[in-house]
């Protein structure tokens, strides 16, 4: 059931209470995924909301990590089914819908992402079907193979969480702290405790829920610190753009202190 995306092995370290980590990639070229997967990452954390990576290069990514142990996450540009409809059907093992304000909002992402009669996705699978005897078989096991996850990242959708949790499909939320404070009118203020408290009202709602928890941060492992004993499941921790900027930079300062 979905094996090739490694999205059993990714459910099942966060059921069994171990921490996922992942990196960001915003690279086109799928060779960065692959460097992340073999790294030892449980995930990459492909980026389609702040990157120039297109659907013609996606799939090279999610190709990538095939055969690693790494999951494909992929961050989609918006809340859309047609956005979504064929990375859905590029069978990664998770989509993040951004910009979630509401319950409502929620179950439209979800739908998106699901058949009917429990959602509104049209058939048409690229890869999805891998491995499967019949299309009865795979459409027994769809629902499981590729997770869905919304990101909180407005105060509106704190205000909306006891409905949110409650949508039917829904695997899990992401927090995203720095447009979550900038709706607050405290962009960057990560330790406001008007921010700190909306954050670990996300931690608060998911509880007795089923729900996974993750979060996509820059290279800043007080996060991990702080939110690993909060209920926090995985982290996307930097990214390949990061690496590669602060790595040239420190080889830069030290072969030009020689001057």
């Amino acid at each position: 059931m979905g094996s090739h995306n490694n999205v059993d092995r990714f459910r099942q370290r966060m059921l069994d209470g171990k921490i996922c980590v992942g990196t960001g990639i915003a690279l086109t070229d799928p060779l960065s995924s692959e460097i992340a997967a073999e790294a030892g990452n449980d995930f990459v954390w492909i980026e389609m909301e702040h990157s120039h990576i297109d659907n013609s290069q996606l799939i090279g990514h999610i190709m990538a990590v095939r055969g690693t142990n790494a999951a494909a996450l992929v961050r989609v540009s918006w809340n859309d089914p047609v956005i979504l409809k064929p990375v859905v059907d590029m069978c990664p093992a998770g989509v993040i819908v951004p910009m979630i304000r509401s319950a409502d909002e929620a179950l439209k992402a979800v739908q998106a992402c699901r058949y009917p009669p429990e959602g509104s996705r049209g058939f048409g699978p690229i890869r999805s079907m891998y491995g499967f005897a019949s299309m009865e078989a795979y459409l027994e096991a769809a629902a499981e193979q590729v997770m869905v996850f919304v990101q909180i990242e407005h105060i509106d959708a704190v205000d909306d969480l006891d409905n949110i949790v409650q949508v039917p499909g829904l695997d899990g939320l992401v927090i995203g702290r720095n447009d979550l404070s900038g709706s607050m009118g405290k962009l960057g203020q990560h330790a406001d405790p008007e921010v700190q408290a909306a954050i670990d009202k996300v931690f608060a709602a998911v509880q007795g829920t089923g729900l996974f928890v993750g979060c996509s941060v820059g290279y800043d492992l007080s996060v991990v610190d702080a939110w690993w004993p909060k209920g926090c499941h995985f982290f996307s921790i930097g990214g390949d753009t990061d690496y590669f900027a602060e790595l040239a930079a420190e080889v830069a300062r030290k072969v030009h202190a020689y001057d």
